[in-house]
């Protein structure tokens, strides 16, 4: 049994039917006995669009305020796969980034990693 992690972002989750057939591989993997984590960008052209939303209203922005704006775009996603896998009675549990305890320093707009809490 092999730990797998995938990443699929933009195009390969961009409509229903490309989040379909993520899950449609999550389960195989998961069917081929390995452990999978996934990991999930905003759907294609969703950050685009958020940034312009974001932008319309403030046009000067704040890079704190923009990151939660456009961390929702990866929150669709994550939703979105996760119901898809439940059609297939492939249990899975959402995390967003806090909730699995990544840490990040204070660079709104570009921050890096500082740590992974692995417990």
């Amino acid at each position: 049994m092999a730990l797998l992690v995938q990443k699929f972002g933009g195009t390969s989750v961009g409509t229903p039917e490309r989040i379909s057939a993520v899950a449609e591989r999550v389960q195989r993997d998961i069917a081929a006995g390995n452990q999978v984590v996934v990991v999930v960008s905003a759907m294609s052209g969703e950050t685009n669009r958020l940034t312009e939303l974001g932008r319309t209203i403030a046009p000067k922005g704040s890079p704190e305020f923009m990151d939660v704006l456009l961390a929702s775009g990866e929150q669709v996603t994550i939703s979105l796969l996760s119901l898809a896998l439940a059609q297939l009675n492939v249990p899975a549990t959402p995390f967003l980034a806090h909730q699995i305890a990544i840490h990040t320093d204070d660079q709104f707009g570009k921050a890096r990693l500082t740590e992974i809490d692995t417990e």
